[in-house]
């Protein structure tokens, strides 16, 4: 457990959300739990005035979810400088982290060897694990811009900031021709294939040159079926739109500025190009994953970036009907891991076994619903499928929520926690 925290600006809004609720003393108890859990139990303060926050029931620090769980905080941050300290802390350290090696997803506290597996790819001292994913580069430029845009914030933005945003680019960069001009693999031995690269650690063939990264795992950690990962890419392009704007008002950087354009660009054109698959039933639909020969993936995944999340996370395609006809096929049995069962209705992922849904696509539902209604819908199956916890988890079964995988998933206590704000009123500025 961590040292607990206590701040004033989470107290008030915290106060504000039960009054807001009084009506629904479940979502009240629920929102209490798991809006402190984060602060009281993940959160490390380090020497170097940077913070270092583990997943929850695994000791690492993941770029992806210390993103997730710290982001309900932002809204309360621009009242209480203790706490925005709190956030711009772990920004540098992810920045940090990405300069050491911008192809880890998971890191250590200190370099202290520990890791998940010994897996064949180059390990260091610092990274728990080196899986290769988008989103890992995505979600630090992502919570950089967003304490700046909530809190005002931009001290953050310092050399170590725009050294990592280089490496960042440069790995997009080199993956868009990942089989000519990447340095990467990964293989871990006597493992399942969702674990590990195929073709040596290079994993399965992809066309180079079509605009869109490569990226070798999902936010699910799982390898990817085909290396173009839509969604990732689609977060690709949200994010470096923020790091232009970054470039442009804040480090006064045109080449830099420049280069995120243009890769930006790319990555668009190669989602819009590349990554539509035409159905019978649905029309034509964004793809979970292409290769660009023509090979795709129809699905989603409960882990963000996901399909469902492209509202959320502000991607904006050139045809709003793809768009709609991509919600309908993933929100449906046409997904292969959406379940319907007793308990509940929703996305689930390989990453965990079948008929078990995830409470992380349940708040996403409500996150992107049209209406206060959905929202509260949302909420409510959320807080009737906590296994009599108080707590949310990773994935349940659609019959019985007792049965449930990761007694402690910070990241999917702060989503339900974001659904909450989100429906009392209270958004995370962009």
């Amino acid at each position: 457990m961590r040292q607990k925290h206590r701040y004033s600006s989470v107290e008030k809004i915290l106060q504000a959300v039960k009054e807001k609720l009084k009506d629904e003393p479940k979502l009240v108890e629920i929102f209490e739990k798991c809006y402190g859990n984060t602060l009281d139990t993940t959160v490390k303060r380090m020497e170097d005035k940077t913070v270092y926050v583990i997943t929850g029931d695994i000791p690492a620090m993941w770029l992806r979810d210390s993103v997730a769980q710290l982001r309900p905080y932002l809204i309360a941050a621009k009242e209480e400088p203790e706490l925005s300290d709190l956030l711009t802390g772990l920004s540098k350290r992810q920045f940090m982290y990405i300069n050491i090696d911008p192809y880890a997803n998971a890191f250590n506290e200190a370099a202290n060897g520990n890791c998940w597996e010994h897996d064949e790819t180059d390990m260091g001292e610092w990274i728990w694990e080196r899986k290769y994913e988008v989103d890992s580069l995505c979600y630090p430029l992502q919570f950089a811009y967003l304490i700046w845009k909530n809190t005002g914030r931009t001290d953050h933005f310092d050399e170590t900031f725009r050294r990592g945003a280089r490496k960042i680019l440069k790995v997009f960069s080199t993956e868009q021709n990942h089989e000519e001009e990447s340095p990467y693999h990964f293989m871990r031995k006597d493992t399942y294939f969702t674990d590990t690269l195929s073709r040596n650690g290079k994993g399965a063939l992809v066309k180079p040159g079509i605009g869109m990264t490569w990226s070798g795992f999902r936010p699910s950690d799982d390898a990817c079926t085909y290396g173009y990962l839509v969604p990732s890419n689609m977060f690709a392009v949200v994010v470096l739109s923020y790091l232009e704007e970054i470039a442009d008002k804040v480090l006064l950087d045109l080449q830099l500025k420049n280069e995120a354009e243009k890769i930006k660009e790319e990555i668009y054109e190669g989602i819009e190009n590349y990554g539509i698959a035409k159905t019978e039933c649905f029309g034509k639909v964004y793809a979970y994953e292409v290769d660009g020969y023509g090979q795709y993936n129809l699905m989603d995944d409960a882990n963000v970036p996901s399909l469902l999340s492209m509202e959320y996370l502000g991607y904006e395609g050139k045809d709003k009907e793809v768009i709609e006809n991509t919600r309908r096929l993933i929100l449906s049995e046409a997904n292969p891991y959406y379940y319907k069962g007793k308990k509940a209705a929703g996305i689930g992922s390989p990453h965990t076994p079948a008929e078990y849904v995830w409470h992380i696509a349940l708040a996403m539902e409500g996150l992107t619903a049209q209406s206060e209604k959905e929202k509260l819908e949302s909420l409510h199956k959320l807080a009737a499928t906590d296994g009599g916890t108080g707590l949310m988890h990773e994935g349940f079964h659609v019959d019985d929520d007792t049965r449930y995988t990761r007694e402690w998933f910070s990241w999917a206590n702060a989503m339900f926690c974001e659904l909450v704000l989100d429906y009392c009123g209270y958004h995370v500025l962009h």
